[in-house]
């Protein structure tokens, strides 16, 4: 594998890794925002999930693109 491909790969796991606990850290301080007064606006559970489901799939993401490029080294 050319090495420009092995740089993107690994630019877009570090992306998707990073989305992927932004993801889980909105959709916990919303959850916790809701459930307990904090001094955010309340979230509807069902966006609360989306955004955890959304991190969720971005930390398989980054999983399947990392072992994506091991596979063609």
């Amino acid at each position: 594998m050319p090495e420009v491909f092995k740089a993107l790969s690994s630019i877009t796991v570090c992306i998707l890794f990073i989305l992927g606990w932004i993801g889980v850290v909105f959709a916990v301080l919303g959850y916790i925002g809701t459930i307990v007064w904090i001094g955010l606006p309340p979230m509807e559970m069902v966006v609360i999930a989306g955004i955890f489901a959304a991190g969720v799939v971005c930390f398989i993401l980054s999983a399947c693109a990392i072992k994506l490029r091991q596979l063609l080294e």
